[in-house]
This record gives C-alpha cells, sequence and structure tokens, in this order.
C-alpha cells in the first residue's frame, strides 16, 4: 500500500513539476464573543505540490467570513488570497461564546513562496467589509520550517482523475470512523455519493472539470462519537456529532488531524465521509464539508453541505433549530443566495429575476410555518423519548411530500424572485426561489442563483 502511494505521489509530482511545493500556516485562533486574538503555531511544507490553479491566484469572488493575502514581503504585492469561514467563526455566534474563551486550530494553505512574506488576515465588520485583524512574517527558508517527510497514512484512491491538478478542481473523500476490515465500504461510499454529487446540476455538466481522491485512514473502531448517546470514538480525523451541542451537526475540532490526513492528496476541497447511519453533517465554506454515509438522507446532505463548503451558501431554511444566535440589524449578507433585499433595484441576482416577477415575492408562507411548527413539536418528542432512528426518518420522508405538494404549487413556484425566509431568519433575509435544495430536502436541486455561485467557484480552480 506504501508502494503504491509513493507511485501515485510521484506520478502527481511528475505531472506538476512546475509547480511549487504547498506551503501550511497552522495558528490557534483564541476568544468569546466579544474579542478574539491569534497566535502562531507552526509553518509545514507539506509532501506534495501545489495542485491549484496557477492562473489564477488572487480571489475575487468576495465570499468568506475571513479573508487572507498573502503578500511579498519587500515588494508588498499580493501573490495569493483566499476567503473562507471557519469553526470559530460560527463557534462565536453561540451561546457559548458569550460565556467562555475556547482556542482552534486552523490553516491557510498557499504555493511556497521563493522569499519572506507577510501573510494578513482579514475579517468582515459590522458592514460586512474585510478589515485587517493580524499579520504574520513568514520566511520559508527559515530554520523552524516543518520539512519532515511522515509516512502515509492510508493509499490514495484515484476516485476520477480528470486531468492535471493545477487544471482541475481537487476533491478530496476524507473517510473517518472506518476499521481496517472496513476499507472497501469507504471506497463503495465514497463512489456512491460523487456519483449523487455529478447527477446534480452545475456539477454534472462540469464532471470533467473535478479530480477527486480517496484517502481513509484506519479507525480502531467502527463509527464516529456522539456524545449526547455518550458514545465516544479515537477516530482518525476527529469527526464527532453534536458540534455546538446540536445533535445532527457533525463537524472535526481537531485541525492538526485532519490537516496531518488531507496533506497527502492534492485537494482544494474535502467532504469527510463518517461511517455511520444517523442522520447527520455539516459543511464549512473553504474549509471541509461532512455526512453519514449510511443515512437514508447522505444523498441529500452530502449535495447540501457540500454547497456551503464549496460556494459559501447559505441555509435558506429558517423553521429548524440551530445553535446560532440571530437577531441584530440586517446587513446585506456575503453569501451569494441571500439577501437582506435593502435595495430590490440592485438585488444581486436582478438578472435572473424575470420580468413582472415582484420583490418581495408573494409565497405561502404562514401555511408553511404552521406545517413546519408541527414537524419541529414532533422532532422533539421522537428525541424525547429516545424513539428509533427509523421513526425519524418516516417523519422526514412524510415532511418532503408535503412541501414537495406545497411549494410547487404556487404562482411564482420555479421562478427566481426575493422569497422571505432564509439565513434562519423568518423575517428580514430573503432567498431567490421558493424552493431548492438549500431550503428543503425536496428533490429540487439548486435554484439558478445557487447553480450560478457553482460555476463561478469552478471558474476560479479550472479557468484560465
Amino acid at each position: 500500500m506504501k508502494h503504491a502511494f509513493a507511485v501515485l505521489a510521484l506520478a502527481l509530482a511528475g505531472a506538476a513539476s512546475a509547480a511549487p511545493r504547498t506551503m501550511r500556516f497552522d495558528y490557534f485562533h483564541t476568544g468569546n464573543a466579544k474579542e478574539e486574538r491569534f497566535s502562531w503555531d507552526r509553518v509545514v511544507i507539506e509532501p506534495l505540490p501545489w495542485p491549484g490553479n496557477p492562473a489564477r491566484p488572487l480571489d475575487d469572488l468576495n465570499l468568506g467570513r475571513y479573508f487572507f493575502e498573502v503578500h511579498d514581503a519587500a515588494s508588498g504585492r499580493v501573490l495569493y488570497s483566499r476567503g473562507f469561514a471557519s469553526v470559530y467563526g460560527e463557534w462565536e455566534t453561540t451561546a457559548e461564546a458569550g460565556k467562555i474563551d475556547r482556542t482552534f486550530s486552523e490553516s491557510l494553505r498557499f504555493p511556497l513562496p521563493d522569499a519572506p512574506v507577510d501573510v494578513v488576515l482579514k475579517k468582515r465588520d459590522a458592514k460586512n467589509e474585510f478589515r485587517e485583524v493580524w499579520r504574520a512574517a513568514i520566511d520559508p527558508k527559515g530554520m523552524f520550517v516543518d520539512t519532515s517527510a511522515p509516512p502515509a497514512p492510508a493509499p490514495l484512491l484515484e476516485l476520477q482523475k480528470s486531468g492535471d491538478p493545477a487544471g482541475k478542481v481537487d476533491f478530496l473523500i476524507l473517510g473517518d470512523g472506518y476499521t481496517k476490515e472496513e476499507e472497501s465500504k469507504f471506497e463503495k461510499d465514497a463512489r456512491r455519493l460523487v456519483e449523487t454529487l455529478f447527477k446534480t446540476s452545475p456539477f454534472r455538466e462540469h464532471r470533467s472539470d473535478f479530480n477527486v481522491w480517496g484517502l481513509c485512514p484506519a479507525a480502531p473502531e467502527s463509527g464516529i462519537s456522539r456524545p449526547s448517546t455518550g458514545v465516544h470514538r479515537r477516530n482518525p480525523a476527529g469527526s464527532t456529532y453534536d458540534a455546538f451541542g446540536s445533535e445532527r451537526y457533525i463537524l472535526t475540532y481537531d485541525n492538526h488531524a485532519f490537516r496531518g490526513i488531507a496533506q497527502f492528496a492534492p485537494y482544494e476541497f474535502v467532504e469527510i465521509l463518517v461511517n455511520g447511519k444517523t442522520y447527520g453533517g455539516g459543511g464549512i465554506f473553504n474549509l471541509y464539508s461532512t455526512v453519514a454515509a449510511d443515512s437514508e438522507w447522505a444523498p441529500y446532505v452530502f449535495v447540501h453541505e457540500f454547497g456551503h463548503h464549496f460556494s459559501a451558501l447559505a441555509d435558506e431554511y429558517y423553521t429548524s433549530d440551530v445553535a446560532y444566535q440571530t437577531g441584530g440589524a440586517k446587513v446585506e449578507p456575503w453569501e451569494p443566495n441571500a439577501t437582506a433585499l435593502l435595495d430590490p433595484e440592485h438585488l444581486k441576482w436582478r438578472e435572473l429575476v424575470a420580468a413582472g416577477t415582484p420583490l418581495p415575492t408573494p409565497w405561502k408562507k404562514e401555511t408553511f410555518e404552521t406545517r413546519s411548527r408541527e414537524i419541529q413539536a414532533k422532532r422533539r418528542a421522537i428525541r424525547a423519548a429516545n424513539r428509533p432512528e427509523e421513526e425519524m426518518d418516516a417523519l422526514f420522508r412524510a415532511e418532503r411530500e408535503d412541501e414537495t405538494r406545497l411549494l410547487g404549487t404556487d404562482r411564482y413556484s420555479g421562478k427566481v424572485g426575493a422569497f422571505e425566509g432564509a439565513n434562519y431568519e423568518a423575517r428580514g433575509y430573503y432567498r431567490p426561489q421558493e424552493d431548492c435544495i438549500m431550503f428543503t430536502r425536496d428533490e429540487v436541486g439548486f435554484c439558478p442563483v445557487c447553480r450560478r455561485a457553482i460555476e463561478r467557484v469552478i471558474d476560479l480552480y479550472a479557468r484560465p
């Protein structure tokens, strides 16, 4: 297996012989709801060449809660930039952040520079404009830059090879909670869900723009942690249910473990595929997305959460229980599929709205909310009674059927407009279409606004 990985790594290195190595800057992000601090951890040279698009080093999409730039120290010229979101950025909006401090490990990856650089980190302010919050000077030839060569944690699987990583979107499926005996199950799960993604527009039309890789280090036990039921596991990537106290939310807080595995694949985007049956997943822009592979709802969760991770799509639903604290003054969201509709004449997706469509756009909002409250009450009752997961799945199926009927019968169903209710808020935020995979579990796919946002990200990584 190690020999197979070495052969593939050499092939990748040969195909990208002109590409620089990959530098990773690990740092600590500490704070609470009112303040935050940053501190050095380490600088690492990863094993493989930089997989990114050399023609598009600068990010002009204006996405993410955070943004970083790599400046040449001598000239000040920006060499590389990317927007992103983080676990910390989500945590600071929870109730817990108002009570305690926490520290999270984070990483920035970029092409190995030839000379000293300044890494500049920016964060959106109250008006959603980027402001510098920290900077760090890095000498790529410094004595403490880690150039060690750790062993690969698992063989690298080529799930789909469309071309040189430098000209493709490189997508890694990282398995977590699979034992040595479950290696073949991981590959089968990965291939099944990748096919689901590429049956969904616009990924279907852009399949040839993607390379897809697989890595699955062996876990000592099958499955991942689920603290709310007393289950704790030491799985390789540290994935766990109950993130932020939300039972369905799967994240890993162990950034060191996650990066230590992922660095053995050419990657820009990562799906952590967890070996579990209980409904769950998560997605953070330009960090990773997660899904429980054996859940009945895995196809939907995989695509929905990848939408968050890949193209910064906002959640359009607003009736489910979430851990985040909402409210306050409405500002225009940075996510491409949500708006505060502060200026309807300059709506960010105005060109996709058909003539004669009113803004805001009417829909059966009150009926939907009444039915959603009933569903939420039933969900809480099932969970409080510790009923079998099959009962929850049956409830979700009934909800999907009802929503499909309701949301397909309005005057403006299937049309782009501005439908109130999005971004976890019932009032003041609007979504582009009455129904979309970012709103419900209906099998409607992405709306035109979401599809356009996805294609813009594909262009950043796979176009000159």
